[in-house]
């Protein structure tokens, strides 16, 4: 059981670190209500397009990232 716990303690460490890597990779969203009043919500080849850019990439993965991380902090709260 204490291996487990250790194991799983150094899985979230891991899971913690490449998730904020990958959220400190992403664009800032500049475009708040100014982009919104200036016609910045129009719909463009990116925005069609996001899943297979490298911004659509990191959204998706940091969502696959915060699920396992929420898992694994529940998983060790369980075991302790």
């Amino acid at each position: 059981m204490v291996v487990l716990r250790i194991i799983l303690t150094i899985v979230f460490i891991i899971c913690a670190v490449a998730l904020a890597v990958i959220i400190l990779m992403q664009k800032g969203k500049k475009a708040g209500l100014t982009g919104s009043i200036a016609g910045g919500s129009a719909d463009t080849y990116w925005s069609k397009n996001k899943s297979r850019s490298s911004e659509g990439k990191l959204d998706f993965f940091t969502k696959i990232g915060v699920a396992v991380f929420i898992i694994l902090a529940l998983l060790i709260n369980i075991i302790l």
